[in-house]
């Protein structure tokens, strides 16, 4: 599992990890304002912030995979809001913070398939719940596509309709530890590798700690997604 692969990789990572390292300007995290981007330096986008326009703003934190659900449950907020209040889906603002062990969820196939995530993790499809190798949360096509019902509930249906997908670097380096022995490249050109793995749009962040306490900062009601 991921969490069995942290050792080296997490470790030196957090070594290096600190504010100046990284050329993140200080933050005063007293202030009870929002903080908005423009109060860092460009190491990390923190843009994302700007698209919390919506009138209704939640956080889901995703820490485990569980099969894709905390991913989902982000789309059914939206969808019982709409529905029930009869509120546009427009005023409202999701952001879907990926860390911990649903990192993988954040990884294109590629990895999925290269790193054998899905027995590792021993996923099921969260529609047919049978044992899968694909990422369960990722956009399907062909046989793996979903029923119409659920087209939207992708990460990139979801992104497209507006919300925010993040990923947390402290995990991510535990995915560059599995492919750094996998592939025998050091363990910098494996964080360099997997980081191009993400799938598009999603953003990664310094860790799920900060993304989420920072979309709180910035109005989301805080989920514990999974």
């Amino acid at each position: 599992m991921l969490e069995a692969h942290m050792s080296s990789g997490r470790r030196e990572f957090l070594s290096h990890l600190t504010l100046g390292a990284l050329g993140v300007a200080a933050l005063d995290v007293l202030n009870p304002a929002p903080l908005h981007p423009q109060q860092a330096a460009g190491f990390w986008d923190l843009r994302w912030v700007e698209k919390l326009t919506g009138k209704y703003k939640a956080v889901f934190d995703i820490p485990v995979i569980e099969d894709g659900y905390g991913v989902w449950r982000a789309i059914i907020w939206r969808k019982q809001y709409a529905q029930i209040f009869g509120i546009p889906e427009s005023e409202m603002s999701a952001v879907i913070n990926l860390r911990h062990d649903a990192i993988a969820l954040a990884l294109n196939q590629e990895f999925w398939s290269k790193y054998g995530s899905g027995n590792e993790w021993q996923v099921r499809d969260p529609l047919t719940r049978e044992r899968t190798s694909r990422n369960p949360v990722i956009e399907r096509t062909g046989t793996y596509a979903l029923p119409s019902e659920y087209s939207d509930f992708s990460l990139e249906a979801q992104m497209e309709s507006g919300a925010v997908v993040l990923a947390c670097a402290l995990a991510l380096r535990d995915c560059a530890t599995i492919l750094s022995r996998e592939e025998g490249v050091d363990i910098e050109e494996a964080d360099r590798r997997v980081r191009q793995m993400l799938v598009p749009g999603v953003i990664l962040q310094p860790s799920g700690i900060f993304s989420a306490v920072l979309a709180q900062d910035n109005g989301c009601q805080f989920v514990r997604a999974s």
